[in-house]
C-alpha cells in the first residue's frame, strides 16, 4: 500500500506543477494580432517601440523569456535573464545567466550589474519586458554601495537559519540592494515596463515576490531595524549591514521608491501563474484517481512542524469520523513555511514538515503525508521534499533510527534517505511554493 500512496502522491503533485509551467503560462496571457500585443486588460503597438527588451531573475524567468521570444519574435532586440543554476534554457536573443540560489554568489552579482546597466540604457520609447518568479530577490544580489557580497551573503545565511518569514528576509534585502525594493524600475524608467510574475510568496504580494525590483516598496528601513532585533541579529550580522539599517532607520539613507513616486506611471505587472492554479489542477488529478477531495488552503505558513500537527490531525479526524471528507480522502494545501534550525543536521521545511507529520499519524492505519517544493528543490538538498506513511515510525525503528532525534536536528534529509522516501524530481523549471499531499485509503 506504501508504494501506491506514494505513487498518488507524485501524480498529484506533478499534475499541479505541469499547471503552472512558466512556458505556457506567458503563452496564455499574451497574444500577438499584426502589430498589437494584447495582454488582460491592455493592448500595445509594439510599432510605436524603437527597442525592445527583456530582462528578469527567478527560477521560472529562462522559460518565460523562451516564451516572449517566440511571441514577440524578429521584433525583439535581446536581453537577459538570470536563473539558479540548472535552470536555464536555450534561448537565442535573450543571454542567460546561471548564478548561485538560496545564497548569492559571484554570478549573480556580475549577472545584476550587467542587468542594471542594460536598464539604465532605456528610453522613453523603449519596451521591456521583467520576468520575475521565486528565486529572483538571491538572484540579483546588487548590494548598495559600501556593503560587499560576502556581507549580503551572511546576512542572508543569518536570516534563513532564524525562523523568519519570506516577507520579512524580503524586507532587509529590499534595503540592502540597489535593484530590489523598485530599484529596477527606477534604472528602467521612462522606459515602458510590462513586468510578468509567477508568484512564490502567500497572498501574491507583488513588493515580496523576488523582493519587487519593479514594484513601488512599502516597508521601511525601521522595520527592518525590528526584524534584526525581534530575531536578536544586530549584533550578529556584519557591521557594514548594522550601519545601513540603522543609519537608514535614522533618516540618514535614501529609502528605497514609495508608492507616489512617478517611476511607476508607465509600468504594468500582470501575475501569470500562482499556488492555487496548482492545488487546483492537484484537486482533479486526484479526483480522476478516486479521491473524495478538499482543497484546504493556499495560504499555510509557520513553522513547519507545527503546521505539520494540524494536517496530521485533519487527517485523524477524517479516519475516525469522516470529517471534513470520507475515505478515500486527499486533502490538499499550499503555501511556505519555515524552520527554526536549531540541529546541525541537513533538510528543508517540506522534509521537515514530512517528518513532524509522519511522527504524528504513527499507528493511523491508510494515512500518509507528502510536502514538496514545486521548483523541485527543498532547502540546501537535492530533494523537492519527502513522504511518509502510518508505518514511518516503524520501519525506521527496525532500521534503528530514532525520527525524534532527525527531528530535534533538523536532519530530515538524512532520515528520509535511509528510507528511500526523499521526493526527487530535480529542476521543474517553475516555482509557485510548496504543496502538501495528504491521502488516506
Amino acid at each position: 500500500m506504501k508504494k501506491s500512496l506514494k505513487k498518488d502522491c507524485l501524480t498529484i503533485f506533478k499534475a499541479g506543477v505541469k499547471a503552472v509551467e512558466p512556458y505556457k503560462a506567458v503563452k496564455h496571457y499574451l497574444k500577438v494580432e499584426g502589430d498589437f500585443l494584447h495582454l488582460p486588460n491592455h493592448t500595445f503597438n509594439l510599432s510605436a517601440f524603437k527597442n525592445i527588451y527583456v530582462i528578469g531573475a527567478g527560477k521560472a524567468s529562462a522559460y518565460m523569456a523562451l516564451a516572449l521570444e517566440e511571441i514577440l519574435g524578429d521584433r525583439l532586440n535581446g536581453g537577459l535573464v538570470i536563473v539558479k543554476y540548472g535552470y536555464g534554457a536555450a534561448l537565442k536573443k535573450i543571454k542567460v545567466v546561471e548564478a548561485g540560489h538560496p545564497v548569492p554568489d559571484e554570478n549573480g552579482l556580475q549577472g545584476a550589474q550587467v542587468l542594471m546597466n542594460l536598464a539604465t540604457t532605456l528610453g522613453k520609447n523603449d519596451l521591456v519586458f521583467c520576468a520575475l518568479s521565486g528565486g529572483g530577490s538571491a538572484l540579483l544580489p546588487l548590494p548598495v554601495v559600501g556593503i560587499s557580497l560576502k556581507e549580503k551573503q551572511d546576512t542572508t545565511k543569518a536570516l534563513l537559519g532564524c525562523g523568519a518569514s519570506i516577507h520579512e528576509i524580503n524586507r532587509i534585502r529590499k534595503h540592502l540592494s540597489q535593484i530590489k525594493g523598485g530599484g529596477l524600475a527606477r534604472a528602467v524608467y521612462p522606459a515602458t515596463l510590462i513586468s510578468l510574475l509567477v508568484s512564490d510568496v502567500i497572498g501574491s504580494d507583488l513588493g515580496i515576490i523576488a523582493s519587487g525590483p519593479t514594484v513601488a516598496d512599502t516597508s521601511t528601513f525601521l522595520e527592518c531595524k525590528k526584524i534584526l532585533e525581534r530575531y536578536h541579529l544586530l549584533p550578529i550580522i556584519p557591521r557594514a549591514v548594522r550601519k545601513h539599517i540603522l543609519m537608514g532607520a535614522s533618516g540618514k539613507a535614501p529609502e528605497t521608491p514609495k508608492p507616489r513616486d512617478g517611476i511607476f506611471k508607465k509600468s504594468i505587472y500582470l501575475i501569470v501563474g500562482i499556488n492555487s492554479q496548482c492545488l487546483e489542477a492537484a484537486e482533479k488529478k486526484a479526483k480522476t484517481l478516486g479521491y473524495n477531495t478538499l482543497l484546504l488552503s493556499s495560504f499555510v505558513e509557520g513553522e513547519a512542524s507545527e503546521a505539520a500537527k494540524t494536517h496530521a490531525a485533519i487527517l485523524k479526524e477524517v479516519i475516525t469520523s469522516g470529517r471534513p471528507i470520507s475515505r478515500p480522502a486527499c486533502i490538499i494545501s499550499g503555501g511556505e513555511t519555515t524552520v527554526t534550525i536549531r540541529g546541525r543536521g541537513k533538510g528543508g521545511r517540506n522534509q521537515e514538515f514530512t517528518l513532524a507529520g509522519g511522527i504524528e499519524i504513527a499507528g493511523w492505519k491508510g494515512a500518509a503525508v507528502f510536502s514538496a517544493g514545486t521548483d523541485g528543490t527543498d532547502g540546501p538538498t537535492e530533494a523537492a521534499g519527502a513522504f511518509a506513511d502510518w508505518k514511518m515510525v516503524e520501519r525506521a525503528q527496525k532500521l534503528g533510527l530514532d525520527p525524534y532525534h532527525y527531528l530535534d536536528n533538523n536532519d530530515s534529509f538524512h532520515f528520509f534517505k535511509e528510507l528511500n522516501d526523499l521526493i526527487i524530481t530535480g529542476p521543474t523549471k517553475t516555482n509557485v511554493m510548496d504543496m502538501i499531499v495528504l491521502l488516506v485509503r
